[in-house]
């Protein structure tokens, strides 16, 4: 399957200061499976696993002589690895952080040898650890888009209409209609790449929601493998209470039981820095960056994958298939953290993405704005609308409140319109609305 990340790998394949590449991202979002697709553009492709050979970590620990490292590695793999041939693969490398400062010295010493490195848990060994400065570069991962969802099931021209599409003039009504059934199909089947090629394959929903719920067994069990032991039913309360406040200021205080902040906060971070969930933090949205002026006690929180959400919940996911239109109406909440997937999975591949919204509460006025965005150097509003209501209060508010916003943006099952400063974007059009420019 097509992911927007293989044309991020072909380019630092041929750079000339190419650095290690530290692949990035949750569990199961399929890091290793476009490594692998990748590897067959080199002559040769050796691939270590840290997590299911244990043993070779010894190899990394000794000392950092490359040579000495790669000939150990070219034994245990029975393939030589060439310079300028091979793509050597280290996945699971958390589970050595010698490995993961060897990477410094492959760029000293070695810097023609193309080197990646991946790990579902990676982000913790980081935290411990650090990266070498400026001799290791990142890629971030996500679930599969909307748009790579579309090129998986085989829909290449409706993904070119999508990303060339312009505001001037409505799309095709019927066109509209199939692709909003298409969208109902990916709330229901999700980004996660192993439950997308299943849907492609057999079409059998049941099968496909089997796998989500393994997919969510397999992040409760890796609780154990980051939390610390009197952590694990907080991590898990958290990950279970996520997909119920979603589309709300997040508040510790409605979740059942007797528990207290200090016990929950540090698991709501150990479930972000997993990748698991993202934070949208207020901002006041007054200038660039966005992060600088920001109200870090007030934020929601998303799920990593908006099916896998709706499975935590208990939902039942057929009624996408079955009534899409009704479900949109629905599901408000549900498209909010969809529309926020989106633009983590169009964002800079490069730099870890943040989301920001905005709220304004006073004795005179509230109003809030579902996310803040940075389209080239300006900030733009974006409300996501469920149904046909076309009231816009706060997205106006905002505008008339920060004159050097020069539109918003509006995300619903309606056609493209534009009206004043307000352009209208189906809920499938996110790519495009943010100017994502990635080749098919």
């Amino acid at each position: 399957m097509k992911r927007f990340v293989d044309e991020e790998l072909n380019n630092w394949k041929n750079e000339k200061l190419r650095r290690p590449l530290l692949l990035r991202g949750a569990r199961q979002v399929g890091k290793t499976f476009s490594v692998r697709k990748f590897g067959k553009k080199f002559e040769s492709f050796v691939e270590i696993n840290l997590e299911i050979r244990p043993d070779i970590k010894i190899i990394f620990e000794k000392d950092f002589d490359i040579q000495r490292i790669l000939r150990n590695l070219s034994l245990i793999s029975g393939k030589q690895i060439f310079p300028g041939k091979t793509l050597l693969f280290i996945d699971e490398i958390q589970a050595s952080p010698a490995a993961i400062t060897s990477l410094r010295y492959f760029y000293e010493n070695l810097p023609d040898l193309h080197v990646i490195a991946a790990g579902s848990l990676l982000d913790f060994a980081i935290e411990n650890i650090g990266i070498p400065v400026g001799r290791v570069e990142s890629l971030y991962m996500y679930p599969m888009s909307f748009i790579e969802f579309l090129l998986a099931m085989g829909h290449d021209l409706l993904v070119q209409e999508i990303l060339k599409y312009q505001l001037g003039e409505q799309i095709s009504q019927a066109v509209h209609n199939k692709i909003l059934s298409i969208l109902g199909e990916y709330l229901a089947i999700g980004g996660m790449p192993g439950v997308v090629e299943c849907w492609r394959d057999t079409k059998n929903p049941a099968r496909c929601f089997s796998l989500q719920n393994s997919l969510i067994d397999t992040y409760r069990q890796d609780f154990s493998k980051y939390a610390k032991k009197f952590q694990i039913k907080y991590v898990d309360t958290i990950f279970n209470n996520i997909p119920a406040q979603i589309g709300k200021k997040f508040k510790y205080s409605v979740i059942d039981g007797d528990y207290r902040k200090r016990e929950l906060a540090p698991a709501l971070d150990l479930l972000i820095t997993a990748g698991i969930a993202h934070k949208i933090i207020s901002s006041h949205g007054q200038g660039l960056p966005l992060g600088a002026h920001v109200n870090f006690d007030a934020y929601k929180i998303i799920f990593l994958d908006v099916a896998l959400c709706q499975v935590i919940l208990g939902l039942d996911l057929e009624k996408w298939f079955l009534n899409p239109e009704q479900q949109f109406v629905n599901r408000g909440e549900l498209l909010e953290s969809f529309i926020g997937q989106e633009i983590l999975a169009y964002s800079n591949f490069h730099t870890k993405k943040s989301l920001y919204y905005w709220q304004k509460n006073s004795q005179s006025s509230t109003a809030e704005v579902d996310y803040l965005v940075q389209v080239g150097e300006k900030i733009i509003p974006v409300e996501v609308k469920s149904g046909a209501g076309s009231t816009l209060k706060s997205l106006h508010m905002f505008l008339r409140d920060h004159t050097q916003s020069p539109y918003g943006i509006r995300f619903s099952t309606q056609n493209y319109s534009k009206f004043e400063n307000i352009e209208s974007w189906p809920l499938y059009a996110v790519a495009a609305a943010l100017k994502f420019n990635k080749q098919i």
